[in-house]
């Protein structure tokens, strides 16, 4: 106990940023030398010139990393390395010079993992705030349609939902109070050294709480859920302000390892791998841990790390149609896909927002923004059809009415300010294509000054003809508050897997990660055309999968 606790202290220091400094992780030779020095750092040793290896040769004890003089910040067991503040190469260069380091990488960052459409975590309420917005969710009486399409009630009506089950979600953070999570969450460390209030590893982007709410949301009233509704919930969180450090990712792995979870979900990556991450990569795996990742939102023929690793899981994305997401990457590593557009699950509480949206008295679908004001008491106006939304498209007659604005050309934050600009009191967006999406209209999570809806093509375009006709078309919006949001992407797509996974290890606890992989490819629903991989094996099965898991828990030793 005493152990974890200096171990659990010395996480925290590693994590802490110093001012002038950068961070590098060493990743020493020689396992002795390793342990050696881990031992020091535990006891509290802060540089390493400091550091006494008794050597094997007979030479007594030696201090071989004198002449460096680097700070440690701490050091990662399962990965055989340290993490070291230096503040010039002079110093890098000693460290090789002991000949008992096999690698020296620095520190940088990944993006900070966002939904395609650019949601942003809206500031309708405080973490500092001891309170609970009263919000309702955006499901009537329906379970998302990704949980329906991997067939997760299958596996539950057999008696698992998940149960026994952790998963390890590697991300922003986690709002650990929503009603859909907080059942089911465990416990949650920072390694970004940001911190937050009231909790270290607070979700203050919202992406690492929908990605938690997709793996593993309680069955609630409304319909919600998560794939794997009775598994335990660990929140790592590795993505700050400046992204997502290789560092902070490998010390979540490190920590995935000490915790000894079923699976880890990281919906995150970058176009080049890191040896800090491959390797850390490497030890989940030999630990017996599977690591499902997404595969990358950039719609090209190259598939993100840590998702092109062997041993991780690559999840590309496909939308309700079972047709795969225009911004879904794909390659050879990519071994599978799963639901990735309007996916509906938890975000921090009181930060998503539900549109209802009529026009000619006529119920239309819709959605809202991010950063669009909350109307609890529907509104009505007149609408004013004001082309894409740029400050010539807008004329005098929008002046106290709602604005019709066709989606496309600029940003949807420009369109509303330059309606603002012109004098309306709303905007009503018509998307340039079929079906909704949910953006954001700021980048800081501020408020706009006016309402903000986006319907469908059709109701746009058949708007837009009635006003050119010279007809009157009235529409009535009200927004309203909620603890969920639907949100596109792999990342979406990469907790849908992991709560399947964690199904599969409620079936058979000692399924190896090779072995997961290789289920979930020979029981995927098979797509065509497939012949660039652009599907890996298929569709996610939550049903065959788990069914071939127990089946390989039953089968006779050879």
């Amino acid at each position: 106990m005493q152990f974890r606790m200096k171990a659990a202290i010395l996480v925290s220091l590693m994590l802490a940023q110093t001012a002038f400094a950068e961070r590098y992780l060493v990743i020493m030779k020689d396992k002795n030398v390793f342990n050696q020095t881990h031992q020091q750092v535990l006891a509290g040793a802060r540089n390493l010139g400091d550091i006494q290896i008794q050597s094997v040769s007979g030479a007594g004890v030696v201090t071989p990393f004198s002449k460096a003089g680097v700070q440690v910040q701490g050091s990662l067991e399962h990965i055989q390395s340290v993490v070291i503040d230096a503040d010039n190469m002079s110093q890098i260069e000693e460290l090789k010079k002991s000949g008992l380091v096999a690698l020296v990488e620095k520190e940088i960052f990944h993006p900070s993992p966002r939904p395609v459409q650019g949601y942003v975590r809206t500031q309708a309420w405080s973490y500092d705030l001891n309170r609970t917005v009263s919000a309702k969710s955006i499901l009537s009486s329906n379970t998302p349609w990704g949980i329906l399409a991997v067939n997760a009630p299958q596996v539950w009506s057999q008696g698992n939902k998940g149960q026994a089950s952790r998963v390890m979600v590697l991300d922003t953070g986690i709002d650990k109070d929503h009603p859909a999570l907080k059942d089911n969450f465990e416990k949650g460390r920072d390694f970004t050294g940001e911190g937050g209030s009231p909790y270290p590893f607070v979700d203050v982007v919202g992406h690492g709480t929908h990605c938690s709410g997709t793996i593993a949301g309680v069955e609630l009233g409304d319909g919600f859920s998560g794939v794997a509704p009775q598994a335990k919930l660990l929140m790592g969180r590795v993505c700050g302000e400046q992204g997502c450090s290789n560092i902070a990712v490998a010390a979540g792995m490190n920590w995935a390892i000490d915790e000894k979870v079923d699976v880890v979900s990281m919906s995150l990556g970058g176009p080049a791998p890191t040896a800090a991450e491959r390797r850390a990569a490497e030890a989940v795996a030999k630990a017996g841990i599977s690591i499902v990742a997404a595969s990358g939102n950039d719609g090209t023929n190259k598939i993100s790390y840590p998702g092109a690793f062997p041993t991780v899981v690559a999840v590309g994305a496909i939308d309700n149609t079972l047709t795969k997401a225009k911004f879904s990457q794909w390659g050879p590593e990519l071994a599978i896909v799963a639901p990735g557009v309007d996916v509906i699950s938890s975000v921090p509480q009181g930060t998503g927002r539900e549109s209802k949206v009529n026009l000619n008295s006529k119920s239309v679908l819709s959605s809202t923004f991010s950063g669009s004001p909350e109307v609890k008491v529907a509104i009505s106006n007149d609408l004013v059809v004001s082309g894409l939304g740029k400050p010539g498209d807008f004329t005098s007659a929008v002046k106290g009415k709602f604005a019709l604005i066709s989606r496309g050309e600029i940003a949807f934050g420009d369109k509303v300010k330059n309606a603002i600009a012109a004098g309306a009191a709303g905007v009503v967006v018509y998307n340039n294509e079929p079906g909704l999406l949910q953006g954001a209209l700021t980048q800081d999570g501020s408020i706009v000054a006016i309402p903000v809806v986006m319907v469908e093509q059709t109701s746009g375009l058949q708007a837009k003809a009635l006003l050119d006709q010279g007809q009157n078309v009235s529409a009535s919006m009200q927004t309203i508050a909620t603890d969920y949001a639907s949100f596109a992407g792999t990342s979406m797509a990469t907790p849908h897997v992991a709560g399947v996974v964690a199904l599969m290890r409620t079936a058979n606890k000692n399924l190896t990660p090779a072995q997961v992989k290789s289920i979930l490819k020979s029981t995927a629903t098979p797509k065509q055309p497939n012949t660039q991989n652009e599907y890996g094996s298929g569709i996610v099965n939550a049903q065959k999968a788990v069914q071939a898991s127990m089946a390989l828990k039953e089968a006779p030793p050879r």
